[in-house]
């Protein structure tokens, strides 16, 4: 099998590259319209930061969501849209930037995050709930290892990765390594299926019209976890997290407990 074909999501998506062109659209008339707090530093790097939007009234909890870019792509500010569905239901929404292969490895990505998880936590009060897509949804399940959450892991109510990459060993014949530096032994480390199954409430999300090889490592966490994959009947890679910008979708939903 090639490996780099089968986890390429654009070449395989009608329109796939005018998608990036629109999410940088509505991101940026979020930003304009929806006031909040931006690029609050969680460490010294420049990327080290996150916005953090409040809802009208106190807040219900906050959601962290972490994006995507296969771990060297992309950063926060082509997503911001994708609060509006949790604000909308009365939840603060803290997206988190982060350090980019190859500048830096998959742990070092994961310990940011870890470490921005803790700050957010300490900053804002109530339950905590996690969400991210693609390389984000890996990023989000990682946070449940107990060797990597903090004292705030009793506070996550729940967790929701979207088309996550939950077994890194095939990314050991991509071409995309060449970045990663993944080794057999970090491969299985940075792999959320060899992880203990978490207490915290998790329910998994793709696309049903995803590359084969995403709705592989979708089921291959249910299974790995007992926890439910909910198969999105007709969406794609790209278009998934279209749900976090509409408060009733059953996506927003999920994510903030009902």
């Amino acid at each position: 099998m090639d490996l780099d074909d089968a986890y390429a999501n654009g070449p395989h998506i009608p329109g796939g590259d005018a998608f990036p062109a629109q999410w940088a659209a509505k991101a940026k008339a979020f930003r304009a319209a929806v006031p909040g707090a931006l690029n609050q530093p969680y460490g010294a790097r420049a990327r080290e930061v996150f916005d953090l939007f409040e809802p009208a009234g106190d807040a219900l909890g906050t959601v962290v969501f972490v994006h995507g870019g296969y771990w060297r792509s992309t950063d926060k500010d082509l997503w911001t849209h994708l609060a509006a569905g949790p604000l909308a239901r009365g939840w603060r929404v803290a997206s988190v930037d982060y350090d980019l292969c190859p500048d830096v490895t998959i742990p070092q990505i994961t310990r940011q995050i870890a470490a921005a998880i803790g700050v957010i936590a300490d900053r804002c009060a109530g339950p905590l709930r996690l969400t991210g897509h693609s390389a984000g949804g890996h990023l989000v399940a990682r946070m449940l290892d107990p060797q990597v959450a903090g004292d705030w892991m009793k506070r996550v109510a729940g967790v929701v990765p979207i088309s996550p990459l939950c077994d890194l060993e095939p990314f050991l014949r991509t071409s995309m390594n060449a970045d990663f530096g993944l080794d057999a032994g970090t491969a299985r480390a940075e792999s959320p299926i060899h992880q203990p199954i978490p207490d915290a409430a998790v329910t998994v999300w793709v696309g049903g019209a995803e590359r084969p090889a995403f709705l592989d490592q979708a089921r291959w966490l249910g299974q790995a976890w007992s926890c439910p994959v909910v198969i999105d009947d007709g969406r794609h890679h790209f278009d998934i997290i279209a749900g976090l910008e509409d408060a009733e979708s059953k996506l927003t939903q999920d994510v903030v407990g009902g």
